[in-house]
Order: structure tokens, then C-alpha cells, then sequence
């Protein structure tokens, strides 16, 4: 029993130094299995229960700040059979109430703060969407109501700081230079001090903003095109490329989908863009000059497969992680070369599993965390296992599996 101890001990030694070491491009072996990719299992006790009762309505928004503490974003959009203590009157003693809604957690899981909702000097939104915590530990948020045109910035602590672009306009303008159009969400580049809007669900453009004025610096759409907000072709599922066919010859749809779910800066100078509906993950330099594309689960129709995408948190962000709502997975991808590797996770309501897979966050240790929209309404993490051997389909990413 102690010599085979050692060996585990020897074992396990080996697949922690190996944790973020560069690799050579695996191929699928002949068990199926994709070697040197990223493990993962579930944590079903994270987060802690939350206080008073609170629950979470649709979580639309995830990210990680300099601390590792994980910060969501929920629309508290609660049934009344939900919060029957919160009726007027109250149908209950004890359950429930919408938690508020930003909400800190540290890496135990336990809440440090909440805040959030309207106030004066600010338009809150009528439906808010997306979390981003800047290195300068900023929060900024979007938001996807009937006339968001906005996005906000806050301190650490909720105190406002900017508004950008005029709230109050349905239409889509994706050539404005003034307004937004239902923003899924704000990521940022810490050294340039750029604000990146996916911008979203009105508009079909990524836009990119200074991070203290607010002001438009410059915005694109599909493969660098000048947007359009003309009606599209239904998505042409029957003859879309294949799942995980990488392109460089702009031969696809020539605008974004609504909506435009994610644009998120790299260390190398990349951009990743998410059109959700249109099954890919389009990769632009910062300057808006296309580079390549994925295509993800093509059959898919409705929402669409690619809703968000986070990086591994290794100097090189050797992998990519694309949550997808639709089929209840998250895409596991290598970023240079860009290639599909496998996928974890399932439908349903158990641990591991989703439903409404909306957004998606890595912390410094490679644990990833998603949030979930709809009826799912929780954030889950999974623990970053070391590296190995993926199945093609991992399935719920369960110890053992």
C-alpha cells in the first residue's frame, strides 16, 4: 500500500508541473481521446447558500478581478412562488427575496458584497447584461432592455462613474457614434485603457471605447466590415461549415447576427468576437482587421451555440472556453493554433449540468465559472483538474468522469 502511495504521490507531481506548459498540437488518439487539454470537475458546494433568504434571478454576467474574487450580475427576475415572502402581503415567513444585484464572492465562495440598481446620476437598465471587473477593479455592466443604449461603469464599492452613450433609443444605429443598442457586454484592455462593447443585441458591430471619457474610438463588424443593420437570410443551417472548421477566407456571412454576445481583448492583441446565432467565434486584431474564424455546432438554430468566451489564464491564454446555452456545453478550444478540442457538460439541473449556459470566467488558478440564464439562475464552478487526456464529449464533468 505505501509503495503505491509514492506512485500516486510521483503522479500527481508530474500532472501539476505540466499545469500551463506549452504543448505541441495533440491529435485524437486511437481511444479517442484529445491529450495535453484541460481538465475540469464540478464543485458542487461553491458558492456558499447566499444570506436573508436571497435568491438569484437569470445570472447574465460573470467575471474574475485582481483578487479572485467572482463577481455575477442577475436580473432578480423572480415567479411569485419564488419569493412568497416577498409579496405584499407576504405568503410566507422565511422565503424568499431577489438578492441584489451585483453580488462578490471570495474563493471560498462566500459573499463579501452586493449593491447595485438604480440611482441618481445614472440610467440603470431596464434589463441588465454582463459583468466586467477592469484591472483597475471597475465594474462595468450592459444591459439589453427594450431601450438600453448604454453602458455604465462603477467603482468597486458601487460608486458611479460613467455612463456611456445615450439611454432611451430601440432603434439600432450600428454606425452611430453617439448611442449603443442593447450591449451584451463590456470587457477591457487594461494597457491601452479601452473599453470593448459587444454591441449587441440592436446593433451588429464591436465598438471600442476610451476607458475614462467614454468616447467612440473605432467599431467594426463581420470579418472588419463597415456594420449594416439591413434584415438578413435566415441562417442557413443545411450548409453551414462543419463543427470546429477554422476559415481565414471571409466566405461566410458577411454581417454579425444578433446578437453580437461577446468581444473580448487578448494579451497577444486579439480580439475574440461572438456571434451567437451564427455559430462562430470570429478573431480580429485590435484594430478590427479579421483574422480567423471557428465555426461551433452549425445545426444549431434559435440563440445559437457560441453565447461567451474566457481565456486560460497562462501568460500565452494557450486555451479558450466559448459557453454555449443552447446545447448546454462549454466548448473547450486551443487558441493558436486555433482548433476544437472537446466539450464538458450537459442539460439539466444537477451540479455539472446547465440550463441557459450564458457567460463564462477563469481565475487565476484555470477554475472556470459559468453563469446561467432563464430558469437556471446560479453561478457554478469548475475546478481546474491539471492537464490530460479529454474524451471528444466529456459529458458533466463529474470526479471520475
Amino acid at each position: 500500500m505505501k509503495s503505491r502511495l509514492i506512485v500516486l504521490g510521483i503522479g500527481t507531481l508530474l500532472a501539476a508541473l505540466v499545469v500551463w506548459a506549452p504543448t505541441d498540437r495533440g491529435e485524437v488518439g486511437a481511444q479517442g481521446m484529445i491529450p495535453n487539454a484541460p481538465l475540469f470537475e464540478v464543485d458542487p458546494f461553491w458558492p456558499k447558500p447566499l444570506p436573508n433568504n436571497w435568491l438569484l434571478g437569470s445570472t447574465i454576467g460573470v467575471s474574475v478581478d485582481s483578487d479572485d474574487h467572482v463577481w455575477i450580475v442577475h436580473r432578480g427576475n423572480l415567479a411569485p412562488n419564488e419569493i412568497p415572502a416577498a409579496l405584499d402581503p407576504p405568503f410566507a415567513e422565511a422565503c424568499c427575496f431577489a438578492a441584489p444585484p451585483i453580488l462578490e464572492f471570495d474563493q471560498e465562495g462566500s459573499l463579501l458584497q452586493h449593491w447595485g440598481g438604480p440611482g441618481e446620476g445614472y440610467d440603470w437598465p431596464e434589463s441588465n447584461h454582463g459583468v466586467w471587473v477592469d484591472g483597475m477593479d471597475n465594474v462595468w455592466i450592459g444591459g439589453n432592455g427594450g431601450d438600453d443604449s448604454h453602458a455604465l461603469k462603477f467603482t468597486h464599492t458601487g460608486e458611479f462613474l460613467l455612463q456611456i452613450g445615450e439611454d432611451g433609443f430601440a432603434d439600432p444605429d450600428s454606425n452611430s457614434t453617439t448611442r449603443y443598442s442593447k450591449v451584451a457586454k463590456v470587457t477591457f484592455d487594461n494597457e491601452a485603457n479601452e473599453a470593448y462593447l459587444a454591441d449587441g443585441y440592436g446593433n451588429r458591430r464591436v465598438a471600442v471605447v476610451d476607458g475614462t471619457t467614454g468616447e467612440l474610438k473605432r467599431y467594426w463588424g463581420a470579418y472588419g466590415n463597415t456594420p449594416s443593420d439591413d434584415e438578413l437570410p435566415r441562417y442557413d443551417a443545411a450548409n453551414a461549415p462543419a463543427h470546429g472548421a477554422v476559415s481565414s477566407d471571409k466566405s461566410g456571412d458577411q454581417q454579425f447576427r444578433n446578437p453580437v454576445h461577446c468581444a473580448d481583448p487578448t494579451n497577444d492583441g486579439l480580439v475574440y468576437a461572438c456571434d451567437r446565432p451564427g455559430n462562430r467565434v470570429q478573431v480580429f486584431t485590435k484594430a478590427g482587421e479579421f483574422v480567423e474564424e471557428i465555426y461551433l455546432m452549425t445545426k444549431t438554430l434559435g440563440s445559437g451555440a457560441v453565447w461567451d468566451i474566457a481565456f486560460s489564464t497562462d501568460p500565452d491564454q494557450t486555451f479558450a472556453y466559448v459557453a454555449d446555452g443552447v446545447n448546454q456545453q462549454v466548448h473547450v478550444l486551443r487558441r493558436k493554433p486555433l482548433e476544437y478540442l472537446y466539450s464538458f457538460g450537459s442539460g439539466g439541473r444537477m451540479a455539472g449540468q446547465f440550463f441557459g449556459n450564458h457567460s463564462i470566467a477563469v481565475d487565476s488558478s484555470g477554475n472556470v465559472y459559468t453563469t446561467e440564464t432563464f430558469e437556471g439562475k446560479r453561478v457554478q464552478r469548475f475546478k481546474y483538474k491539471g492537464m490530460g487526456n479529454a474524451k471528444g464529449d466529456v459529458g458533466v464533468a463529474w470526479p471520475g468522469n
